[in-house]
């Protein structure tokens, strides 16, 4: 049988090994594994959401609300946009797939960072599009910029906080890139950290109202995964003038989000004094890893976001640590397959880290 040509050079993406496949492979006990790879919010979600979600259970017959009414609403008021401005996605990755769709073909170059998320290149090689990538670890504006002029992309992502650095852009020059780019270009801007990164320094902070306003060729997109602890909904979004939005809603299936998600997200909204102190308790653990790596004598990449990337020596394999770590029952991300001799870890709780610190100071 023959398919899409287009999937011969696709890469599967692997997301983080789930605690029932490390229960299965190494027979630990669940209460003895730590996941420290999918940077999910080790607090949770707001109590608000549970109550919330557990009263409408009843009503799983009923498709859900396919305007997302509800969840517009707390989104628009959220940042002072209009519904119109909204699309609502399964994960921000669903509309990172829509907008490959809506902008791109085989014939276009999408610029990314070289080292960012892997679904831009993955959806990008859905269309057969050619991804181009800049030679910085971490985002260059500079060299985002002579590639724009050299290669005239149809789209240019651009990750901030990045995943899977941590590194954040400052804002005001973020907008001054965009300034100087052709209003045929797509700019995507992935806040999917924001929440982390507008907290830790307010430079870094984009207002997506300043987007909508201001531009007709760029949209910014946030997630629920992240700071508001609801990994396992898959609720995204972008915020983006109208034009754009509508070209969208073409590519949207739908019933995309199920009734129990735009609940939890439309609540999760509200309960900021929950997202607040989460993100809090996130810096003030990584300060723990801050004086690990040091106490090591690793390299750590100043992180926005609820993760941290420690760069490995040259005497340490990031595949061999993090593979020796998972037989323990420790889950983290090994970044080799990103070129980097790297693990990415999520900042859990207090004990979370702890064991985490002990387990790799064993190792090595």
């Amino acid at each position: 049988m023959n398919f899409n040509k287009n999937l011969e050079d696709i890469k599967t993406y692997e997301a983080g090994k789930p605690i029932e496949l490390v229960v299965r492979e190494f027979g630990i006990e669940p209460k003895d594994i730590v996941k420290l790879a999918s940077n999910e919010n080790p607090y949770g979600c707001s109590p608000k959401v549970q109550d919330a979600v557990g009263k409408i259970i009843a009503n799983m017959a009923l498709y859900p609300d396919d305007s997302m009414v509800k969840l517009k609403i707390a989104l628009s008021e959220r940042f002072k946009v209009e519904a119109n401005n909204l699309i609502i996605g399964s994960g921000s990755d669903q509309v990172i797939e829509f907008l490959m769709h809506a902008k791109a073909n085989a014939k276009s170059k999408i610029l990314i960072n070289s080292v960012t998320f892997a679904m831009y290149e993955i959806y990008a090689k859905h269309v057969g599009a050619e991804i181009i990538r800049t030679t910085s670890q971490q985002h260059d504006l500079e060299e985002f910029y002579e590639l724009y002029k050299q290669e005239s992309p149809d789209i240019i992502f651009l990750c901030t906080p990045n995943n899977p650095t941590g590194d954040a852009i400052d804002a005001k020059e973020m907008f001054r890139f965009i300034d100087k780019i052709d209003k045929d270009t797509l700019v995507v801007v992935d806040g999917a950290y924001m929440e982390y990164a507008q907290l830790k320094d307010e430079s870094k902070k984009v207002d997506p109202k300043i987007i909508v306003d201001s531009y007709d060729n760029v949209i910014y997109l946030g997630t629920f995964s992240k700071a508001y602890g609801l990994g396992g909904m898959r609720v995204g979004y972008g915020i983006a003038n109208e034009k754009i939005i509508k070209e969208l809603y073409k590519l949207r299936p739908p019933f995309n989000i199920t009734t129990l998600s735009l609940e939890a997200a439309s609540v999760a909204l509200s309960d900021e004094e929950f997202v607040q102190k989460s993100v809090s308790l996130n810096f003030d653990e990584m300060k723990r890893y801050e004086e690990f790596a040091s106490k090591q004598k690793i390299a750590i990449i100043n992180s926005y976001t609820n993760f941290v990337t420690l760069c490995l020596n040259k005497d340490q394999n990031s595949s061999e640590i993090s593979s020796a770590l998972l037989r323990r029952g420790m889950i983290v991300r090994d970044l080799n397959g990103y070129g980097m001799n790297a693990i990415r870890v999520t900042v859990g709780t207090s004990l979370q880290n702890s064991k985490f610190f002990d387990l790799f100071e064993e190792l090595i």
